[in-house]
């Protein structure tokens, strides 16, 4: 079974994930994680933490000489800014207490986590509900990459809106385009108006959403299942996309728009070869992959934390306050997009796992084949 597990707060030592279950045999770079977490942080609309941070992920266990053993792989990636924040956020008790926490935060986790876990501090709330979590995360989708990479399957994502302004679809994205653009939009005229838009809530102290697109070619026909609600393919990932931060929404194909379309107008039609000649679904039927390319869209909310702060409430004193700012971002559209990116990762990973087995890499690519191969349309 692939499982995997993160630890850590925002400014604390650093973050740790944990994966159990990759196969032996399988290639690592420690360069390679390094150039995921570096898009991560990148992004038009980020904040001053990504200046100071330069992610990179030490490979702890579970390696040798580039190869997974099929033990654990263990990462550590540090928060430079730990030096900034040893005393508020020491492991261990201190003399003179720090200031605490206690506006709350609307469309943050703050009042709910200190509700729900007792604190009298915000700050044991917002530390791990911060997005930083998410470089744990990038850092298990980089790993993991390599397994996908011997099934020939490539994810890419990128930005489709952002504070409503859309870029226009003409034909296959550029994916070159999309890593060269600041906002990592293929379409140039909406990247100048986007970013615009971040400029203007930026001056205004305030932050914008958007929505990505998540792209996953090459999958195989067959992952996942119809016959338990919890082993379907599109119900894992849109609850793995659901749990990145500031998502409020996940489509599959053509999503909400089927709502007004009749059937004819949004099935895939099937060809003679089992090809779909159209992908409205998505390349997800019945919880399964169909063989045609997953599309996903996630819609970002605006972050939560103002530079203008909204009116909420002082938990010291019950009165009124303006939220409390912590240091933050714009816009993470284009960031989401990449961590959304190492979650389709992670599950599909766990899928081809679950349905090829295999303690090496081997053993599961010789089980993939026979899959092909008992398949085939004759």
């Amino acid at each position: 079974m692939f499982r995997y597990l993160t630890a850590g707060e925002s400014h604390g030592k650093g973050h740790i994930v944990v994966l159990e279950g990759i196969p032996a045999g399988l290639p690592v770079s420690e360069e390679y994680i390094t150039r995921q977490l570096q898009r991560r942080q990148g992004g038009y609309g980020r904040g001053g933490r990504m200046k100071i941070e330069k992610d990179r992920a030490e490979i702890i266990s579970g390696v040798r000489h580039g190869l997974t053993l099929g033990s654990p792989v263990s990462m550590l990636i540090h928060n430079l800014d730990w030096d900034n924040w040893k005393d508020v956020m020491s492991t261990y008790p201190i003399s003179e207490q720090t200031e605490p926490v206690t506006k709350v935060r609307p469309g943050h986790a703050d009042l709910p986590g200190v509700l729900k876990y007792g604190h009298d501090d915000v700050r044991n709330v917002l530390e791990r509900a911060s997005a930083r979590e998410t470089a744990a995360r990038v850092a298990a989708g980089a790993v993991i990459r390599g397994l996908l990479d011997k099934f020939n399957i490539v994810i890419n994502s990128h930005t489709v809106c952002i504070a409503g302004k859309w870029a226009k679809a003409s034909g296959p994205t550029d994916w070159d385009k999309v890593e060269a653009s600041a906002v990592y939009c293929a379409d140039g005229d909406a990247e100048k108006l986007m970013i615009k838009e971040i400029d203007a809530a930026r001056d205004a102290g305030d932050t914008v959403g958007g929505v990505f697109e998540v792209v996953a070619q090459g999958v195989p026909v067959g992952l996942g299942s119809y016959a338990h609600w919890d082993r379907k393919l599109d119900g894992k990932i849109a609850q793995a996309m659901m749990s990145i931060n500031a998502i409020k929404g996940v489509s599959v194909g053509m999503g909400f728009d089927m709502a007004a379309l009749r059937g004819s107008k949004v099935h895939d039609v099937i060809g003679t070869n089992l090809h779909r000649k159209t992908n409205n679904a998505g390349g997800i039927e019945g919880g399964m992959s169909n063989g045609e390319p997953i599309i996903l869209w996630a819609v970002v909310k605006p972050i939560p934390t103002l530079g203008k702060p909204l009116p909420s409430v002082d938990l010291k004193d019950g009165k009124l306050a303006d939220a409390h700012y912590e240091r933050s971002d714009v816009c993470v559209v284009p960031a989401a997009g990449v961590v959304g990116e190492a979650m389709l990762a992670l599950v599909l990973a766990e899928a081809l796992l679950e349905k090829f087995g295999g303690d090496n890499i081997s053993e599961t690519l010789n089980n993939y084949k026979s899959y092909l191969a008992s398949t085939e349309v004759k």
